[in-house]
């Protein structure tokens, strides 16, 4: 009977080398949660450890900056991260908090579900694409005898617009503008006939629109494009008065009261913004033959039937 016992009973230690504890409910361990970042960074100062996840000065420093800049941008700057005991605090509530809460979105695997796992594939594609485009653009200089040639060729373009100093008369009606002409012509004050017969906002004032530039882009005027080319005609003088011309909301004669002319900058005044604008076109080129060398070793497929 013994010797039955015994067999048995070697039997079974076999079984359970052969099969594995697991397979033996009395013999299973409970399940160990996800780990992730337990091995200690090499060559970096660690502010803080939460769980298995080391935080590193630099990963603080960055936070706090990306936080300083988001309540500055609301200017919330009372709330900015600003002393040193202010960040330690930043450090205990909110970033340990953020790993605390990471640990568990792993326990729960909430990284395996496929919206998360897209999500962050996207973030790494974009991430490496930055950091691809800035090791580019940093290969760009830009020399000074290109600032200096830029300068030269463009100067005229870099000077400042000319302000002139324009007065104003708008009438209902064409027959009261040519009243108001008459006098003018006789030797009327402008501004005491625009306050007397200009129904404008700028009657009480005389008239006075103040200096004025030349807005090449005329979605950008807050006149009518017939306003300014009168007012900037390369006819109208100093101290010389228009023609009547129709408005939108009536007839106007203007009075050019001065002209303010600008000096074009020098190029030790351009120069940083020359350089920028220079660096910032050279690099967009560099970026797009980049993209258009990749493009041909790369087989490429649009389906645009499935753009919805």
């Amino acid at each position: 009977m013994f010797k039955k016992l015994s067999a048995l009973f070697l039997i079974f230690l076999l079984l359970i080398v052969l099969s594995g504890c697991d397979y033996l409910p009395f013999f299973k361990t409970k399940p160990q949660k996800p780990v992730a970042g337990s091995l200690p960074p090499v060559g970096v100062i660690v502010v803080a450890k939460v769980g298995n996840f080391y935080v590193t000065g630099d990963d603080l420093n960055k936070e706090v900056e990306a936080y300083n800049t988001l309540v500055n941008a609301q200017g919330m700057v009372q709330n900015k991260v600003d002393t040193r005991d202010k960040k330690i605090a930043y450090l205990r509530n909110e970033m340990v908090r953020k790993y605390i809460l990471y640990q568990e979105s792993l326990d729960r695997g909430l990284d395996k579900k496929e919206d998360i796992v897209r999500a962050l594939e996207n973030a790494k594609i974009s991430l490496l694409v930055s950091e691809l485009l800035r090791e580019e653009t940093e290969k760009v200089n830009v020399a000074s005898k290109e600032i200096e040639d830029f300068y030269n060729q463009n100067k005229e373009l870099l000077r400042e617009p000319e302000q002139r100093k324009i007065f104003e008369i708008v009438t209902p009606t064409e027959v009261d503008a040519k009243q108001v002409y008459i006098e003018l012509l006789k030797g009327g004050d402008f501004a005491t006939l625009a306050k007397q017969y200009s129904k404008a906002l700028t009657a009480e004032s005389g008239g006075d629109l103040g200096f004025l530039t030349l807005e090449p882009d005329p979605k950008k005027r807050i006149r009518f494009d017939k306003f300014y080319e009168v007012a900037f005609a390369p006819t109208l003088e100093a101290g010389g008065i228009s023609s009547i011309f129709k408005g939108t909301d009536g007839y106007y004669i203007i009075k050019l009261e001065s002209i303010k002319k600008t000096e074009a900058k020098s190029l030790s005044e351009l120069w940083d913004n020359i350089k920028q604008w220079l660096l910032f076109e050279k690099q967009q080129k560099a970026i797009a033959e980049l993209a258009d060398k990749l493009s041909g070793e790369t087989k490429i497929e649009i389906y645009e039937g499935k753009v919805e």
